[in-house]
C-alpha cells in the first residue's frame, strides 16, 4: 500500500505498534477486568509520524501524526481470545529491508488493559476507537543520524499474532 508524506514533510518517521480496538462504550471503567473486557481486539499499526510538523511547526504532536496516509493498520484484527497475552507481543519493523525496531509489548511502561482504563477516565470510548499503545527503540529519529523516509523507501513490520504490513513511499 502506497503511503505519501505530507507536502512540506521533511523528517517523516515510522514507528511499529499495536494499536487496541474498543468493542464497547467505556466512560469510567471500574477496574482492569473491565477494561479487558471492553478490548475488541488488536492490530498492527504504523505510527509514522513526521517529526518536523511536530518540532518545528508549533509543538503539538498530533499534527505530525494525521496525514490520510499515516498509522496504517492490519491486516486484521484479532480478537483477545487469539492472542495469549497482550502484554506479551514481539514485534518488528524493517525500514528498506534493515532491520531497525525490534521489541515486544512487555517492554510498554503501561498494560493495555491499564491504558484502556486509564483514558476511560477522561474521555468516553467508542466501539471502534483505536489506540496506539507505543513503539520500541528504533523509529528513524533514534538514530546517530536520524533516518528518516524518502521518496521509494519501503517499510515492513509485523507483529505475532498481528500479521505483517508493507508500505512503500512516495512524495505528496
Amino acid at each position: 500500500m502506497p503511503s505519501s508524506s505530507p507536502r512540506g514533510s521533511q523528517h517523516t518517521d515510522w514507528e511499529v505498534e499495536v494499536g487496541i480496538v474498543i468493542g464497547s462504550r467505556s466512560h469510567y471503567l471500574a477496574d482492569l477486568h473491565e477494561a479487558n473486557a471492553a478490548i475488541a481486539g488488536y492490530v498492527l499499526v504504523n505510527d509514522i509520524s513526521e517529526r518536523h510538523f511536530q518540532r518545528k511547526r508549533g509543538g503539538q504532536w498530533l499534527k505530525g501524526k494525521s496525514a490520510p496516509t499515516f498509522n496504517p493498520c492490519g491486516p486484521w484484527l484479532s480478537t483477545p481470545d487469539s492472542i495469549a497475552d497482550a502484554a506479551n507481543i514481539d514485534l518488528w519493523l524493517e525500514h528498506n529491508d534493515t532491520r531497525c525496531q525490534d521489541g515486544n509489548t512487555r517492554d510498554m511502561l503501561f498494560s493495555p488493559a491499564w491504558i484502556v482504563h486509564h483514558l476511560s477516565q477522561f474521555m468516553a470510548l467508542e466501539p471502534r476507537d483505536l489506540i496506539n499503545t507505543g513503539t520500541p527503540f528504533g523509529a528513524g529519529k533514534d538514530f546517530t543520524p536520524p533516518r528518516f523516509l524518502a521518496p521509494g523507501d519501503t517499510l515492513t513490520a509485523g507483529a505475532a499474532g498481528l500479521g505483517t504490513q508493507r508500505q512503500n513511499t512516495a512524495a505528496a
